[in-house]
């Protein structure tokens, strides 16, 4: 599977708006493994969708970054309430500092 990551994207509504631009213009997204699962309730996944800058207490230094395979390692968070995906590679930083928007 493949997805398409933003870099330093302020917003998961930011996002939203780049990833239908990048798929209009053909680009092709990057594999990606899940490291991790975070599950949110409704209200803190809106609090994090809303601000991707802010440091967030479940990514750690090991979170994030590229193997060896060129695939994105990264966390899953999920919306609990509504099953909105996000994935986050943090490259290190305690932020999203890459976003991508699941399909499932």
């Amino acid at each position: 599977m493949k997805v398409l990551f933003g870099r330093k994207v302020s917003s998961l509504a930011e996002l939203k708006e780049i990833t239908e631009e990048a798929m209009k213009q053909g680009q092709r997204g990057q594999t990606y493994i899940v490291t991790k699962e975070v599950e949110l309730e409704d209200r803190d996944f809106h609090n994090f969708a809303s601000d991707f800058f802010n440091d967030q207490p479940w990514i750690t230094r090991e979170d994030g970054g590229v193997n060896t395979n060129r695939e994105a390692r990264c966390i899953r968070v999920i919306n609990k309430e509504t099953g909105e995906t996000v994935l986050v590679n943090s490259e290190g930083y305690s932020y999203p500092r890459y976003t991508a928007i699941e399909n499932n």
